[in-house]
């Protein structure tokens, strides 16, 4: 092992929890039971650690099997950094997303043309989809192992997650991915957050929706005790309506856990009382951004309580009817318009 690797060992461990070494490494299967079993896991880590590298130098691992590690544990705990979510469109013939040795080895040879040293690895995960980690390089250096990118691709769909990635590899990944494909272009869909299911479930729509209706189901009485059944039963229909009016907009049940929705205005100031600002010709501009450890069911019981407004305005159910948490907002499309969003 040389020292490149034994560094890129070091970085891996540090960021693995204590409490998730253990069952990440019995499933990385590239120590020897003997060498598991004398591996002390209640260590201080960098003690740990050094033990791990004498027992990896023995075996004499290469950077290829150590970085195996590093994506066993981004596959087991995904949310590590902000994903930005993609598109493919424009299929051409008959895709290929959902032949998987196919795609392997054409995304490999197309991404290792397009840069002369790149290092590639894939994994299936259980639920269909293909992990790829990247380490870029250029023509001139070696890959960067401690800064890779992960790229995640659902087969047999056109949605592709990506984290990682700078802005110098952005078109070299996209490139990659449309000739590996078979699609025509590859599109940002102004959908990020930390927790990767939850952009998976928004766009898959696999989350419990409900769809709009004159006959909303009827509430279960609560309490039997009416002291004015006409006033109850007004009460009862305005509740009624809150929560069906909140489910329509944002679904039913457990929501993805999205954690930011940013507004990007660029509008003209109107306020009657200060002509200094109302009275320019350019737009004002501003960023609102909300922010919550749950959004979707933070606006839903806002809504379902009666703290906001009913109907949903439009400007936030876009959230799950399109699939995107970054919209810019203008004189001329007034809801939303479709401009690029924040880059990777």
């Amino acid at each position: 092992m040389d020292d490149s690797v034994k560094q890129l060992l070091r970085q891996i461990i540090r960021k693995i929890p204590s409490s998730k070494l253990q069952s990440t490494l019995t499933k990385w299967d590239h120590l020897s039971k003997r060498q598991f079993r004398s591996l002390d896991f209640t260590q201080p880590k960098w003690l740990f650690c050094e033990n791990l590298l004498s027992l990896c130098e023995e075996n004499d691992l290469t950077v290829k099997q150590v970085t195996e590690l590093d994506m066993l544990y981004h596959i087991e705990h995904p949310n590590q950094g902000t994903w930005y979510a993609c598109q493919l469109v424009d299929a051409e013939e008959e895709t290929l997303s959902s032949e998987l040795v196919h795609f392997r080895e054409s995304f490999k040879k197309h991404l290792k043309f397009l840069i002369s040293h790149v290092a590639v690895k894939t994994k299936k995960n259980d639920d269909d989809s293909i992990w790829i980690r990247i380490a870029w390089g250029d023509n001139f250096t070696r890959p960067n192992h401690l800064k890779p990118s992960y790229v995640v691709h659902h087969l047999q769909t056109p949605y592709v997650f990506v984290s990682g990635l700078t802005a110098k590899y952005k078109p070299l990944l996209h490139q990659a991915l449309v000739l590996s494909t078979r699609y025509g272009s590859i599109t940002d869909v102004h959908l990020s957050g930390r927790c990767l299911s939850a952009l998976r479930d928004l766009l898959m729509r696999q989350y419990k929706q409900v769809f709009p209706t004159k006959y909303p189901r009827p509430l279960q009485e609560r309490n039997p005790l009416l002291s004015n059944p006409n006033i109850e039963n007004e009460h009862m229909k305005h509740t009624e309506n809150r929560l069906q009016m909140a489910a329509e907009a944002f679904g039913d049940g457990a929501l993805p856990k999205l954690e930011t929705a940013v507004y990007k205005l660029q509008t003209k100031y109107r306020d009657n009382g200060n002509e200094m600002l109302s009275g320019r010709e350019e737009p004002f501009r501003g960023v609102v951004r909300f922010t919550s450890s749950n959004l979707l069911e933070s606006l839903k019981s806002c809504v379902s309580s009666g703290m906001a407004s009913a109907p949903v305005t439009p400007l936030l159910s876009s959230i799950t009817q399109k699939g995107r948490n970054y919209f810019v907002i203008t004189d001329k499309a007034p809801e939303i318009s479709h401009t690029p969003g924040p880059k990777m």
